[in-house]
C-alpha cells in the first residue's frame, strides 16, 4: 500500500472541500471514510484554518500531513463535486496515483460564473427582498443599484485578497451612502427596507449555517471560531452603515424615510424566489439546483409569513420556517444525491436576522440604548430559534442515516 500517496490525496481532497466552504464534519468524515474503505484507521482534525491527517502504516510507522486553510470564498458547486469524488473513491478503491489524477481532474473542472452573472446575482439578491421588507415597487430600483455596487466592490476586494472585515465595511458604507442619500432626496418610500434587503448580501449566511452545524456535530472549536467571524462581520456592517448615516446626517438631519407598505404573502414569496436564485449564483450553484434552492427559500419565507400571520408568534414562526428549510434540504439532498448544505444555506437566507442587525445599528447611531438592547436581544433570539429548528432536523436525519447503515450491514 502506498500510504504516503493515499495520505497526500486524502489531505488534498479535504483541503479542497474546506476551501470550498464545506462543513468541518464533512471534511473529517470524507477523509475518514476513504481511509476506512482501504482498511486503514486514521485520525483527522479539522478547524476553520487548519487540517491535520495522521495514520500508522502496517510497519507501525506514523505519517502525518497538515495543510493550512487560508482565506476562501463559497463554492458549493465544488463542495458537491469533491463530495461525489470521495464517494467514488470509497466505492472503487483505486490506486492512490489514480485517485490523485481524479482529484486533479475535479480541480480542473471547477466552474465559475462570469463577472456579469456574479453582479446579476447581487442585484437579484438585494432587490428580491425589497417587498418582503415592506419597500415599494420603486424602491426595488435602488435596492438593485445597491446590489450592483456591492457586487463590484466584493468582486474587486476578492481579487485583491482584502480581508473580509474591511471588505464588509466598504460594501456596507457604499450601500448605506447610496440608500441614505436617496432617502434624504425623497426618492425612497422606505429607506429601511432598501438597506435591509441590500444588507442581506453581507449577512454571513454560510458562516452562520456552518457554525450551527459544527456545534450540532460536536465540532465546538470550529463552531465557536465561525461564530466569532459572524460577530465580526456584524460589527463591520454596523461600522459601514453607521459611518454612512453619520456622513449624510451632516447634510440632512433625517436621512431615514420609513413608510412601510404591506404586500401579499405570495407576492413576497415570488420575489424572494428571485432573491434566493441570486444567492445561488453568489454561492456558485449551477443548473437546476439553483432553481430548487430558490424554491426552498421562497417556500421557507411563505411558511414563516403564514405562521406569523395566523398565529402571531414571531419566534415560533422562525423556528417552524427553519425546521421546514432544514427538512426541505435533507429531502432534496437525498433525492438528488447532493450535500444538504447546498440547499440549506440558500433556503434559510430569507430568515437570517439582517433586519435585527440593521435596526440595532440604527438604534445605537441615534443613541437609543433601550431599543438597541431590545433589537440585539431579539436578533439573538431569532438566531437561536433558527438554530434549534436546524438542530432537530439535522439530528433526526443523522439518526436515520445511522439506522440505514446498520440495517444495510445486518442484511
Amino acid at each position: 500500500m502506498d500510504y504516503r500517496g493515499l495520505l497526500d490525496v486524502t489531505t488534498e481532497l479535504g483541503y479542497q472541500l474546506a476551501m470550498s466552504g464545506a462543513e468541518t464534519y464533512r471534511v473529517e468524515e470524507s477523509i475518514t471514510r476513504i481511509f476506512a474503505a482501504y482498511g486503514i484507521t486514521a485520525e483527522v482534525f479539522a478547524i476553520t484554518n487548519c487540517l491535520t491527517v495522521s495514520l500508522e502504516t502496517d510497519l507501525q510507522k506514523p505519517l502525518t500531513r497538515m495543510r493550512r486553510i487560508g482565506h476562501h470564498g463559497t463554492d458549493l458547486d465544488s463542495v458537491e463535486r469533491y463530495n461525489n469524488l470521495s464517494r467514488k473513491i470509497c466505492a472503487e478503491k483505486p490506486e492512490p496515483a489514480i485517485a490523485a489524477q481524479w482529484l486533479q481532474d475535479a480541480i480542473a473542472a471547477k466552474r465559475e460564473f462570469p463577472l456579469w452573472v456574479y453582479v446579476l446575482g447581487n442585484i437579484l439578491g438585494a432587490s428580491g427582498f425589497t417587498l418582503a421588507y415592506n419597500g415599494s415597487a420603486s424602491d426595488i430600483i435602488f435596492s438593485a443599484l445597491c446590489g450592483f455596487m456591492v457586487g463590484l466592490i466584493s468582486y474587486a476586494m476578492g481579487k485583491w485578497k482584502v480581508n473580509m472585515f474591511f471588505s464588509t465595511i466598504a460594501s456596507a458604507f457604499v450601500l448605506g451612502l447610496t440608500a441614505y442619500s436617496a432617502g434624504a432626496l425623497g426618492l425612497l418610500t422606505n429607506t429601511d427596507g432598501v438597506i435591509i434587503s441590500s444588507l442581506m448580501l453581507l449577512v454571513p449566511g454560510l458562516l452562520f449555517t456552518n457554525a450551527l452545524r459544527d456545534i450540532i456535530y460536536g465540532d465546538t472549536n470550529s463552531g465557536i471560531n465561525r461564530i466569532v467571524q459572524v460577530l465580526l462581520i456584524g460589527v463591520a456592517i454596523a461600522l459601514g452603515t453607521g459611518s454612512a448615516w453619520n456622513f449624510i446626517a451632516l447634510f440632512d438631519s433625517a436621512p431615514i424615510v420609513s413608510t412601510h407598505i404591506s404586500h401579499g404573502i405570495f407576492l413576497e414569496a415570488a420575489t424572494t424566489f428571485f432573491a434566493c436564485c441570486g444567492f445561488s449564483i453568489l454561492f456558485n450553484i449551477h443548473g437546476k439546483g439553483s432553481l430548487l434552492c430558490g424554491l426552498g427559500g421562497a417556500l421557507s419565507w411563505a411558511v414563516f409569513r403564514l405562521w406569523q400571520t395566523c398565529c402571531f408568534d414571531g419566534m415560533m414562526a422562525y423556528f417552524i420556517a427553519a425546521f421546514f428549510a432544514a427538512a426541505y434540504s435533507e429531502v432534496m439532498a437525498r433525492i438528488r444525491k447532493y450535500p444538504a448544505i447546498s440547499y440549506l444555506v440558500v433556503s434559510i437566507i430569507p430568515l437570517l436576522p439582517g433586519a435585527g442587525v440593521y435596526r440595532a445599528t440604527a438604534a445605537i447611531m441615534t443613541g437609543d440604548m433601550t431599543h438597541f438592547s431590545s433589537y440585539t436581544t431579539q436578533t439573538i433570539a431569532v438566531a437561536g430559534s433558527i438554530a434549534v429548528g436546524i438542530l432537530i432536523v439535522s439530528t433526526l436525519a443523522r439518526l436515520w442515516s445511522i439506522y440505514q447503515q446498520k440495517k444495510h450491514l445486518s442484511s
